[in-house]
């Protein structure tokens, strides 16, 4: 036998062997990541058309399901990629050992470089994940505030209320105080002359907040019954009285406009003489907007 048909003899070995081991591992872990990926994607359509659904239940939000199912196709088609190579890899006789170092050393590069993208990445899917705000909430985050115009994983972009636009990275939102989540509180801080009858400038201010329950313009926007607490505050020409109403966010600026006239309407009416000089204190939800009238 020459060398030829001894090289030939000894792939033909080689091929049958293969076949009747390694061939059948691999044709096992192919079949396996296809089935795989195949109920991945199955998984994320699922999700994407659930986040075109007409009616979400509350705290569920299209784009944070969309940005979720993209960031889950993405990272479970890597896993299921990255396994794969390992299984089949090792069974073509490719020494796996050098490979991985090799990445294990420009990951690490990598990683030191771009590790503020990770950070960003990585807060702004918890942030997706956990609800923490929406689009068009009002919130205070990284020392700025302002209604949220986008989010993405990296970043997330405010309005305030100069029409100035905030880019702010995800890493840098340690804190997020949401000042239109649920309900908001409206307090109203009315300042009465000494002299008169606080009983009667309680019941007028109830009277008052009964009246605007009563007013169907108004009714839905309010989430709870007002409060009048009484006296908050007493000086030496002046006596300051506490109403606190909870409405809905949006609702907040309007109901505060409208309580304040009607008070004012009261006090003219009932010849209730108010604090000199004349003012009413509004404290509303968010401290940055606090207003004087």
């Amino acid at each position: 036998m020459n060398t030829w048909e001894q090289i030939w003899q000894n792939w033909l070995q080689d091929g049958m062997e293969f076949l009747r081991h390694d061939a059948r591992k691999i044709a096992l872990v192919l079949l396996l990541a296809i089935i795989f990926i195949k109920l991945l994607r199955m998984l994320t359509k699922r999700l994407v058309a659930f986040s075109h659904a007409q009616a979400l239940p509350s705290g569920l939000r299209s784009r944070q399901l969309r940005t979720l199912a993209g960031v889950i196709n993405s990272v479970g088609a890597f896993v299921i990629i990255f396994w794969t190579a390992m299984e089949i890899l090792p069974l073509l006789g490719i020494n796996m050992g050098p490979l991985l170092a090799s990445a294990g050393i420009a990951g690490l590069a990598i990683g030191f470089g771009a590790q503020t993208l990770v950070k960003d990445v990585i807060n702004g899917f918890f942030i997706l994940l956990e609800d923490q705000y929406d689009l068009g909430d009002l919130v205070r985050v990284a020392g700025v505030s302002g209604t949220v115009e986008t989010m993405t994983l990296r970043h997330t972009t405010l309005r305030d209320s100069d029409g100035t636009l905030h880019v702010i990275p995800n890493s840098e939102i340690k804190i997020v105080s949401n000042l239109t989540r649920d309900w908001a509180q409206i307090s109203l801080h009315i300042a009465i002359a000494y002299n008169e009858n606080s009983d009667r400038v309680i019941s007028l201010l109830r009277e008052v907040g009964r009246e605007l329950h009563a007013d169907p313009k108004y009714a839905g926007a309010l989430v709870s019954e007002h409060e009048v607490h009484g006296i908050e505050r007493v000086t030496a020409g002046e006596v300051d009285y506490l109403m606190l109403v909870k409405t809905r966010p949006e609702q907040r600026l309007a109901v505060s406009r409208e309580l304040r006239r009607r008070i004012k309407e009261c006090l003219i009416k009932n010849n209730i003489q108010p604090g000199s000089p004349a003012r009413v204190y509004v404290l509303d939800a968010a401290p940055e907007e606090q207003t004087r009238a």
